[in-house]
């Protein structure tokens, strides 16, 4: 049924808070939250294009959490450790999922006149031991950006023909 709820939400696969643990034992040093969604594309509207990441990973940090924890640790600064967990927990093929980081505009200044635009930078890995080495990021700009938004904000791809994926 178009429009449906389950068509829409076919490609989300998770969308929730997720917490990982951090290091130290007991005492969990640096553990934190992240917003993360991942996405299948494979569960999408078009069967056309075999993709080589099909999977999407989008994680951000929680507005609650930046600068209110003592041991605080941005996600930037935990992206491997969460790369590792998350594919480990969500049985997530390391070579087949593409880990993009999402920062939200921000406002600033007396009257909030001034604004840092949103941010969607991909993430790279060296993965050894199953284990999310050495990342390097790198803006997403154009389609691709665009086609992540989409994801973010309505969780499914349209089949309009400037989408890269189901053109």
């Amino acid at each position: 049924m178009p429009g449906s709820i389950a068509e829409r939400t076919a490609m989300l696969i998770f969308d929730d808070v997720y917490a990982w643990e951090g290091w130290g034992g007991a005492l969990q040093l640096q553990a934190g939250r992240c917003r993360l969604r991942i996405f299948d594309l494979r569960k999408g509207p078009s069967k056309k294009v075999v993709l080589f990441k099909p999977v999407i990973a989008l994680v951000s940090e929680l507005p609650s959490e930046a600068g209110k924890k003592k041991n605080f640790l941005s996600l930037r600064s935990c992206i491997g450790h969460i790369a590792t967990r998350v594919s480990e927990e969500f049985s997530l093929d390391p070579q087949r999922t593409m880990w993009v980081e999402y920062y939200p505009a921000r406002h600033y200044g007396p009257n909030n006149e001034k604004c840092i635009p949103e941010r969607f930078d991909r993430v790279r890995f060296r993965w050894r031991d199953g284990k999310a080495l050495q990342p390097a990021w790198e803006p997403l700009e154009g389609p691709l950006r665009d086609m992540l938004r989409q994801l973010q904000t309505t969780g499914r791809l349209s089949n309009k023909p400037n989408n890269p994926i189901t053109q």
